[in-house]
């Protein structure tokens, strides 16, 4: 297994950490809040071999992507600018493939709304966007609520909250090992909570995307949900929601909203499939 490449970029406001591996088109890989670049650790070595250049980052405030100033609100528009910046530096000749899961993925659909021209095609793995449900207000009660009950009472109180209030997965089997290298994150992550929980949670799930925007590239847009997330309204929900707004495609993944690392080897399957399919990918 090639061992990735570490390298830094200065964007405004911080300083990037991303890894690449493999040549080819770049496949830029956007993880969620709190999460790295370890967390495509297992998927990334198949992508690699598949042909793509295959470029993962740590998202702006978390782990190794650090903020010039104290943390502050998070905007998916941030982080899209930030994945403009970086394929301008590591794919400055064409556009690019991008894969984002959970707030990586409003953040990737940010990036396809506002800089298409940079993209060939944008793989949006739950993004939570709850707002373009037919009734967000029980999720924006409830992320507000978890929200505050981390600033009251800490993280632990907050995520149980959270993870009590998304509903259980419908899980299939138990999840795969994890890769060493999702071992060696859990730590970071764990740093990362307060971050995520304070800054980027709210803002995240309650951004609206440009449904005009979308429409004009919804070619080049793949929402997709994993088969475990069903039960999971807020997280299963969105993709398919939105794919019926845009008219873009919908495809399932195996595994549910942590797929990447649940079901590693069938997730890159399923994705180099929807990557390789350009005239109809879809579950609809």
């Amino acid at each position: 297994m090639d061992t990735p490449t570490a390298r830094t970029l200065k964007v405004p406001g911080a300083t990037l950490y991303y890894e690449t591996r493999g040549s080819g088109p770049v496949l830029l890989l956007i993880p969620g809040g709190g999460a790295d670049a370890a967390v495509y650790a297992a998927i990334a070595p198949a992508l690699a071999d598949a042909g793509y250049t295959v470029v993962a980052q740590d998202p702006r405030g978390q782990s190794r992507s650090t903020l010039d100033g104290p943390p502050a609100g998070q905007r998916p528009a941030d982080w899209a600018d930030d994945a403009r910046r970086l394929l301008d530096e590591v794919s400055p000749h064409g556009p690019a493939y991008v894969l984002g899961c959970s707030a990586g993925a409003i953040a990737a659909i940010d990036l396809l709304a506002r800089y298409p021209e940079r993209v060939r095609r944008v793989v949006a793995h739950e993004p939570p966007l709850v707002e373009v449900l037919e009734d967000p207000a029980p999720y924006r009660a409830l992320f507000a609520e978890v929200r505050a009950l981390f600033l009251a009472e800490g993280g632990g109180p907050a995520m149980a909250r959270f993870g009590e209030g998304l509903g259980t997965p419908d899980q299939e089997r138990e999840p795969d090992e994890p890769a060493p290298e999702v071992l060696e994150m859990m730590p970071r992550a764990y740093g990362n909570t307060p971050f995520f929980l304070e800054h980027v949670l709210c803002p995240f799930t309650g951004s609206a995307p440009d449904l005009p925007a979308l429409r004009k590239a919804s070619a080049r847009l793949v929402t997709a949900a994993g088969r475990d997330s069903r039960p999971q309204p807020a997280l299963h929900g969105p993709a398919r929601r939105l794919a019926e707004l845009t008219g873009a495609r919908f495809a399932e993944f195996p595994g549910g909203h942590l797929g990447c690392t649940q079901r590693p080897a069938e997730f890159a399957e399923r994705l180099l499939e929807v990557l390789a399919d350009g005239d109809g990918v879809g579950d609809r």
